[in-house]
């Protein structure tokens, strides 16, 4: 007997995904093919029936349609072998019986014309009209989920808010109850139509049977066997209906008995899971239309590899939006709207606006797109990996007194490796033996994210450590000093990811070690968003300009960088160690105390340390008219001639490359 290969889950029905709406799709066109059959099979029938001069050339033309089947290709005709194989037997035996006798109308009318004609007017009937409901359902739903996505986050709308939740709710309802009707009708076609192509053509031979008895014996013999099991199929399909219409009942019961919960947005009950690596479902994507207008799109969004992917409505497979390989993602504020995120490839030229539905959705996006930019998923066990990536962002921000200790000898993964840093010569020699995280930053250390205001001024407000400018812009003559004199200038585009203070400045790990604390404390509270600076790197002095206002925001002396070093994994992070006093003991000199500072540039962090390298060249050389003419005899400059070399200070300040503008590393 045939078996029903194909049919919609039920379960998918309130998820909506496209990839369910892709498979609807299939059979709304597998209806639409068998419409039209069904109407050219009736017309072929109604021929036959009403034609009893032309008996032989419309039952010539019923034999050919019925061939007509195998041809048609349905999309889900998958296990319609017998029905195709009965169907031709039947064209056969319709090409034999060419001579119809017109007491055959009524018996005709009876047993083959009405039951087709009753599947057309009830079954594919049903079909439209149902499908017109769920368009109908489906359209309301998304009118509300636009509405609802405009919804602002001020208190005074609560109100609004509520009409609103309930409005999504109540049209999320009714489109899933129309839909539920609308799958358990395809699905129950697929048995319907094999009834209704093989019930007519038992009753016309049936008929022909019986009012000819002229040679009929002959045929009777050949053709009992087949119509039994013709019959008996018939009665099988017929029973595979029933069984799955009553699951597919029990199927609705179940489904429709769940908690309002589920049909109201933003009422997720299990927790956020940070470690994912895949994340499919609906976002809301921020497309321009015009020079300064924007509109809001409700698309299915996937992650497939390294990829994220877009499948519109109605689309058979996605389509690759953005490469998420080094990708960056934070949390913004956009028009007013909630639980938006912008993504940014590495290259900083493509970037993406969405929207989620629920800040749990909204959380598991940010932190999956930030799992895959790790290029986790190449790994061979990318969930484990992912696992322990958030177990060690977990530990990176809790007191090192709360775990065991490191193994004596066990490899950081997070550090780089040696050839990857430039220190100061004065500040190369490494201690003897190596440092526990303890020892080079104490346990429970703040993090500050914003440069106004220094981790390490959390410990002493009167520190000489960094000197920073008031809010208006005004700086004090010793910067314009500083900046006057200066051989060399250089501006880099950076990104400020935090400061802390640390215990040393005369060893290259305590670097590693802030870098891998800030981040990991950025990965586990999910403080993705950072702000574009200008590092400016003269001969005199290292400054952090706002690149809006030119306002310098912090300014540390040249002589005050004790360490530098660039990340060799990942080529855009680097750091240093600022030393500055501290003067809470009461002693005239005060404690030496450090601050170590980590940036995310645009271009690669060793070209950062280069330059800083090469201002501390020049300030040594300073001390020596003719080394540092020698000096800047033999100047060397990077390949794009991003170095900008200014006259000294003579009394003449407007010749040479003095008057250049500066020029960003970005």
């Amino acid at each position: 007997m045939p078996a029903v290969h194909h049919k919609l889950l039920l379960e998918e029905a309130l998820q909506d995904s496209a990839q369910t709406r892709s498979l609807l799709s299939v059979f709304e066109e597998d209806a639409g093919v068998l419409t039209d059959y069904t109407n050219q099979l009736l017309q072929s029938m109604q021929r036959v029936f009403g034609a009893q001069s032309e008996m032989g050339l419309a039952t010539e033309q019923l034999s050919q349609q019925l061939l007509e089947y195998e041809k048609k290709n349905f999309a889900l005709g998958k296990g319609d072998e017998e029905v195709i194989t009965t169907l031709q037997a039947f064209a056969k035996t319709v090409g034999e019986l060419n001579s119809l006798h017109s007491e055959l109308a009524n018996q005709m009318a009876d047993s083959m014309v009405f039951p087709l004609i009753q599947f057309r007017e009830k079954d594919l009937t049903e079909i439209s009209t149902l499908k017109e409901i769920y368009g109908i359902a489906t359209d309301e739903h998304e009118a509300a989920m636009v509405k609802y996505s405009r919804l602002p986050k001020k208190k005074e709308n609560e109100k609004l808010k509520a009409d609103l939740v309930k409005e999504v709710a109540y049209t999320r309802r009714k489109q899933h109850q129309a839909s539920l009707q609308y799958y358990c009708a395809l699905n129950a076609l697929q048995y319907r139509k094999r009834v209704a192509m093989l019930e007519p053509m038992l009753g016309y031979t049936q008929a022909q049977i019986n009012f000819f008895k002229k040679g009929i014996d002959l045929v009777s013999k050949k053709m009992d066997s087949f119509l039994a099991s013709v019959s008996k199929m018939t009665q099988s399909i017929q029973a595979q209906l029933d069984t799955e219409a009553e699951d597919m009942r029990a199927s609705q019961r179940e489904l429709l008995s769940v908690e309002d919960t589920v049909y109201t947005p933003d009422m997720d009950s299990e927790p956020v899971n940070r470690t994912l690596i895949q994340k499919a479902g609906y976002l809301n994507i921020r497309n321009k239309t015009g020079l300064v207008t924007t509109a809001w799109d409700r698309l299915f969004f996937f992650t497939q590899g390294g990829n994220l992917m877009c499948q519109p409505r109605g689309a058979v497979a996605g389509g690759m939006v953005l490469d998420l390989d080094n990708s960056s993602v934070m949390a913004v504020e956009c028009e007013d709207r909630r639980y938006c995120f912008q993504i940014t490839s590495p290259s900083g030229k493509t970037s993406l606006i969405l929207q989620a539905e629920s800040k749990k959705e909204y959380e598991e996006w940010i932190c999956t797109v930030n799992n895959i930019s790790r290029q986790i998923y190449l790994t061979d066990n990318p969930e484990a990996v992912a696992i322990r990536l958030n177990q060690t962002a977990i530990q990176a921000v809790t007191p090192i007194t709360s775990f065991e200790k490191r193994q004596e000898g066990l490899p950081n993964p997070d550090r780089a490796k040696p050839g990857a840093i430039h220190v100061d010569s004065s500040s190369s020699q490494k201690t003897g033996s190596a440092l526990e995280p303890e020892d080079l930053i104490a346990p429970g250390t703040p993090i500050q994210f914003d440069i106004m205001l220094p981790a390490s001024e959390f410990q002493d407000q009167n520190r000489a450590g960094g000197r920073r400018t008031n809010p208006f812009g005004d700086t004090d003559d010793e910067c314009s000093t500083e900046s006057d004199d200066s051989l060399l200038q250089q501006v880099f585009a950076v990104r400020f990811q935090g400061s802390m203070a640390v215990r040393c400045g005369d060893n290259q790990e305590v670097i590693y070690e802030a870098m891998r604390q800030v981040l990991a404390a950025r990965a586990i509270h999910n403080i993705f968003r950072t702000t574009e600076s200008h590092l400016m790197v003269t001969s005199s002095s290292l400054r952090l300009i706002d690149p809006q206002t030119q306002v310098t925001r912090i300014s540390f002396h040249i002589g005050e960088l004790c360490q530098f070093a660039a990340h060799q994994e990942n080529g855009r992070l680097m750091g240093f160690v600022v030393e500055g006093r501290d003067w809470s003991d009461g002693n005239e000199e005060g404690q030496p105390s450090f601050s170590a500072f980590i940036f995310e540039s645009n271009t690669e962090g060793e070209k950062i340390c280069y330059t800083i390298s090469l201002a501390k060249e020049i300030t040594e050389a300073k001390k020596d008219p003719e080394a540092l003419a020698q000096l800047m005899k033999n100047m060397p400059l990077t390949n794009d001639g991003k170095f900008l070399l200014l006259e000294p200070e003579t009394g003449n300040t407007t010749s040479g490359a003095g008057q250049e503008d500066l020029e960003s590393e970005a």
